[in-house]
């Protein structure tokens, strides 16, 4: 059941990290790869060198995802390469700290736009060719800040936490249409967006003190979870958060 050969999968932030990591698992189980990038292009382009190297067919497209036409031709070029999408992970965001009193609209704006308009695009243009399919897995990817909110970052679990609200909506709304939506949350994860408190002095031994597990995650880690929800295992499960975080968030 962990086979994903003939399956088409659309991964956004996929050049590094998280949606890396994921897209080589996914590689691996023979999936077909739309490796979503904004910035970094020649990360881009190894892992699709990577996935082709497994004998995975994969391509490489820019989009900015808080723009609602570049998500609209990511689907798009999807859907031209490979004739049709099974899964989408909706995994790109960003991260910047910020008291509330001293955070700028910009910024505010920024995260938001990123995090949670670019999850509602996606799972936008996923939900028209999932419906018309009949079939179809949406994973989002949050933050134990959703969960629980995260100090000095409330724009970050603002957004993070819509994902959530987001996951379950839509889980109620498509499953009629045979199509599952579910979530991955992470805490702390070992990634260029969390490096620099990862390396500060001092700091890793309150993170790791926090972590019941006295880790942090690898994106492998999470891609994990991922590579479940996306496979027959969890056919049978929507609208569900799946916690990825070492025990340092224990909830229902």
């Amino acid at each position: 059941m962990l086979d994903l050969t003939n399956k088409v999968a659309l991964i956004t932030g996929a050049s590094r990290g998280i949606g890396a990591a994921t897209a080589i698992r996914f590689a691996n189980l023979g999936a077909s790869l739309v490796l979503n990038y904004f910035n970094h292009e020649k990360e881009a382009h190894s892992i699709v060198e990577q996935a082709r190297a497994r004998g995975a067919r994969a391509i490489a497209v820019q989009a900015d995802v808080s723009r609602f036409e570049d998500v609209r031709m990511l689907f798009g070029t999807a859907v031209e390469e490979f004739g049709r999408l099974d899964i989408l992970v909706a995994n790109a965001g960003i991260w910047t700290g910020g008291a509330i009193d001293q955070l700028d609209e910009r910024t505010w704006q920024e995260t938001i736009d990123v995090n949670l308009k670019g999850v509602y695009a996606c799972c936008h243009f996923a939900a028209r060719l999932f419906k018309l399919q009949q079939s179809g897995n949406i994973i989002t990817v949050s933050s134990t800040a959703g969960q629980r909110g995260e100090a000095f970052h409330s724009h970050y679990a603002a957004s993070k936490g819509g994902i959530i609200s987001l996951t379950k909506s839509l889980a109620a709304e498509l499953g009629p249409y045979g199509i599952t939506v579910n979530c991955v949350a992470p805490g702390w994860v070992d990634t260029d967006m969390s490096a620099e408190p990862l390396r500060a002095t001092g700091e890793i031994d309150k993170i790791l003190a926090a972590i019941p597990l006295r880790r942090v995650a690898t994106a492998d880690d999470v891609a994990g979870p991922i590579l479940f929800l996306a496979s027959d295992l969890a056919r049978h499960i929507t609208g569900e958060v799946i916690n990825v975080n070492g025990g340092s968030v224990l909830c229902g």
